[in-house]
């Protein structure tokens, strides 16, 4: 069977029917890690980067390039109608209409992504509290085009596009790569820094599958190895680790291993490492990281990606190569599709205390860019399969018939839906995309101010879409200090863990640069 039938027959909304059983082989008429036979690759490169939403990103794509996409509504002046609630400072109903960001670079502590302000801007399905959530000012609101992001529009309208990939839960970044890497997030709904010997999840990870049949995969990274979220990947696996610039090196040789996780740069080395503890370390600085995360420049991300893309599409084996760009989670902007019910991974409840919003790993979080290249992509096309990062998953278990790891990769459709396999691949030339630019006046022009939209009065609902079920509080920027020093305040919801995490990624570092073993326990103590 194509794909090995890994997707489960779905319903309305891409939820699974039924419970599909995990440990079990896609194909049972095919051993356990042998290729499927009709998938034409043998490279899958995936590119996960940092905190956007669909609409943030390509709510303007309906007019610039892609009329499919399902981004904004318009009105007759061509600008986004889509609105959320508001109140004026006296009190009466008005409302901030999506807007287009003032700069390339963004605010330090707001929009949020934490479980509770996810569930408040999602607002049961009606999609209109992101500018009541904790944490969010009106920069939820805000956008980003092809003028700002070329490379990403070009990508966007040329190959295959999803309309419907939302991330695999509504919470932070560390829980929704964990269901990249394992289909759970094994109780995780934050940040928080794992230690550096905490347990896997039960069943394992994508790389213990992938391991367990000599089937080779990489994570190249340029600062931190995302793998280092679940802290028993990069601790078996040290020579798996690899420096960015060996994956560019790789894909112009055609040596790419079968499986590759490409990290950009956190922002951490770079800052952390010209600074001595104590020093203050400035939302602007932090802008000069490239994963597009709160405050970073995201042109410097999007140039990240376009370096990759064109070095997958000029390397030696581009007709047999797969790659997949997306985002870990939406970063607490707006947009408009209602996250859908989601299977559960497993029995394991998220860990939320009795003052968080009630809920569970059952619904997918918002949904976020996401882009399937390889010559075989359908060309100038749109996908509205629904989609979270397990379908990464479910695409590795069918092409190597591996048993999927919890009920929630068992459920995920494969990326089958991206690609044309029956006709000659549309893409064996590779086409010429828009470049990414760093364009020097907006760098010079970087703010990491709130831009300062005030609401409008309306006695009327806030705008919503029709495929809505229906339809501030201010935020300082904080000061973080380096380790050693005191925080003068909170709310970076990400940042601070992964500085927390540099201990883990300098060792990391350290192991994959030098082949040796994971340091001692005492050298992690030290180093944490």
């Amino acid at each position: 069977m194509l794909l090995g039938g890994a997707a489960l027959a779905a319903g309305a909304g891409g939820v699974a029917r039924a419970l599909p059983r995990v440990d079990v082989r896609p194909d049972p008429s095919r051993p356990e890690g042998t290729v499927d036979p009709s998938f034409p690759f043998d490279h899958l490169v995936v590119v996960m980067m940092e905190n956007h939403s669909f609409d943030n990103y390509f709510g303007m794509l309906p007019k610039r390039g892609q009329p499919l996409a399902d981004g904004f509504r318009f009105g007759p002046d061509g600008k986004p109608t889509n609105s959320n609630p508001m109140a004026l400072p006296d009190g009466r109903p008005g409302h901030i209409t999506a807007y287009k960001m003032p700069s390339v670079c963004q605010m330090e502590s707001s929009p949020s992504q934490a479980w509770n302000a996810s569930h408040q801007q999602v607002n049961g399905g009606r999609m209109d509290g992101f500018l009541r959530a904790e944490g969010n000012t009106d920069c939820a609101m805000g956008y980003w085009d092809d003028d700002t992001l070329p490379f990403y529009y070009s990508l966007a309208s040329t190959f295959t596009l999803a309309n419907r990939w939302f991330a695999s839960a509504p919470c932070q970044t560390y829980p929704n790569r964990r269901f990249l890497m394992a289909g759970t997030a094994f109780g995780l709904v934050s940040s928080v820094v794992p230690g550096p010997f905490d347990a896997p999840p039960a069943n394992g990870t994508i790389f213990d599958r992938l391991n367990a049949h000599g089937i080779s995969w990489a994570n190249y990274f340029t600062d931190l190895p995302q793998t280092v979220l679940i802290p028993q990947i990069a601790k078996s696996n040290p020579t798996k680790l690899r420096p960015v610039a060996e994956f560019f090196t790789d894909c112009a040789a055609g040596t790419l291993p079968a499986v590759s996780f490409v990290d950009p740069d956190f922002g951490l080395l770079d800052v952390i490492g010209s600074h001595v503890p104590g020093d203050v370390i400035t939302p602007k600085e932090r802008a000069n990281g490239a994963d597009e995360e709160n405050p970073q420049n995201i042109q410097l991300g999007e140039a990240f990606v376009a370096q990759v893309v064109n070095a997958v599409m000029s390397g030696a084996k581009w007709d047999r190569t797969l790659l997949v760009w997306t985002y870990d989670e939406h970063g607490g902007y707006y947009d408009h599709v209602p996250p859908p019910p989601a299977v559960k991974p497993d029995g394991i409840p998220p860990n939320i205390g009795p003052k968080d919003v009630p809920g569970g790993y059952d619904m997918y979080g918002l949904r976020v860019p996401a882009v399937v290249v390889s010559p075989y992509a359908k060309p100038k096309a749109v996908t509205n399969v629904v989609h979270d990062h397990t379908s990464v998953l479910a695409t590795i278990e069918a092409w190597w018939n591996l048993p999927p790891m919890t009920h929630r990769d068992a459920a995920a459709t494969t990326l089958l839906d991206f690609l044309d396999l029956h006709n000659p691949p549309a893409f064996l030339d590779p086409p010429a995309l828009t470049p990414a630019a760093v364009s020097p006046h907006l760098l010079a022009a970087c703010s990491t101010d709130d831009p300062g939209v005030k609401p409008v009065s309306d006695a009327k609902a806030a705008t919503t879409h029709p495929t809505n079920r229906r339809s501030h509080r201010a935020a300082t920027a904080p000061t973080v200090r380096q380790p050693g020093g005191a925080l003068a305040a909170t709310g970076l919801p990400d940042a601070l863990p992964e500085v927390a995490l540099l201990g883990l990624a300098a060792a990391a570092a350290f192991s994959a640069r030098h082949r040796k073993t994971w340091p001692a326990t005492a050298d992690l103590d030290d180093a944490t």
